[in-house]
């Protein structure tokens, strides 16, 4: 066996795989199988490929990303480079931002998005650093639904980035909220019940659009509506029917018996199109305070005319 000093090769490829997989973050090519929708998974190879780029040339692929800016500005979303301390280097939709540190930026219901960025970014459950929250589109003078995704770069220069883009009026993905009653289960095992407050705050992930991560305990019992706050009316989540007579919670808690989650489908009157729509529920049991809880929310389901 050929050896390099006191060690042999064998020795040190347990090491030399360890190094690799600590710096397999870009490089690895983004897994899209979890989301339902082609624009989604166009938004995350746009974005993946951009980080790509960033990575291997630094920050002298800011000033291409300039010079061609028309490229980075897509129908439905536009890129845009930031360091982690909140500068922003490269915006293709609002270009008057450039220069600018906006770490501290609020959307109209007091979100700080580039915070959520970095939180995001450091998020186990988030592999590609979604942000949900309200921007305006360039030109237009209201706030839309957007919904952004994040590759955080580590430049040749030694410069820490991440480069995003997001899409205005975005799909539902499952994933989505996936990530949201994952990330809600790992806040509660980690800082207890003053979890609670984060999670029901408006302001914080776990809350946008339609969607509100809530927790119940094994009776039903409410400790995060997703519907009330501050009031002491409660919801039965286990007794509660779907508008064609079905008990998801119910369901789910069945399932969950033999497993940590659960999906359900169940159906929903529609505003919009005045009948019934599919909606879904995720489901996650964990122990606090030696007791059984459950940790959800509800998105829609892609209907027929709309999924792909």
């Amino acid at each position: 066996m050929r050896t390099l000093g006191k060690f042999s090769i064998i020795t040190l490829l347990p090491f030399c795989f360890l190094l690799l997989a600590s710096c397999a973050r870009i490089d690895d090519r983004p897994d899209l199988s979890m989301y339902q929708y082609t624009d989604t998974r166009n938004l995350v190879m746009f974005v993946y490929d951009a980080a790509r780029k960033v990575e291997k040339r630094g920050l002298s692929q800011i000033e291409d990303f300039k010079r061609n800016r028309s490229l980075y500005r897509k129908e439905n979303y536009y890129l845009y480079v930031y360091k982690t301390s909140g500068d922003n280097l490269f915006h293709a939709g609002v270009g008057d931002i450039e220069g600018k540190n906006l770490l501290d930026i609020t959307d109209v219901n007091g979100k700080q998005i580039t915070r959520l960025v970095i939180e995001s970014l450091e998020n186990k459950n988030n592999p590609h650093g979604w942000v949900h929250y309200s921007w305006w589109e360039p030109g237009k003078f209201y706030p839309v639904p957007k919904s952004s995704c994040h590759f955080k770069v580590s430049t040749p220069e030694g410069a820490e980035l991440f480069v995003g883009a997001g899409m205005d009026y975005p799909h539902e993905e499952k994933e989505f909220i996936r990530i949201a009653v994952d990330s809600a289960a790992d806040l509660i095992e980690r800082d207890g019940e003053k979890a609670f407050h984060e999670i029901a705050d408006p302001k914080s992930q776990y809350i946008y659009r339609d969607v509100k991560v809530f927790v119940f305990d094994s009776k039903g019992g409410t400790i995060i509506s997703p519907v009330i706050k501050n009031s002491p009316l409660e919801i039965n989540f286990i007794e509660s029917y779907d508008d064609a007579g079905h008990q998801p919670f119910k369901r789910a808690m069945e399932e969950i018996k033999n497993q940590d989650t659960s999906w359900q489908v169940f159906m929903e009157r529609s505003r919009e199109r005045r009948s019934l729509i599919k909606k879904v529920l995720y489901l996650r049991k964990m122990q606090h305070r030696g007791e059984t809880i459950y940790v959800g929310a509800i998105t829609n389901l892609p209907q027929p005319a709309t999924a792909d």
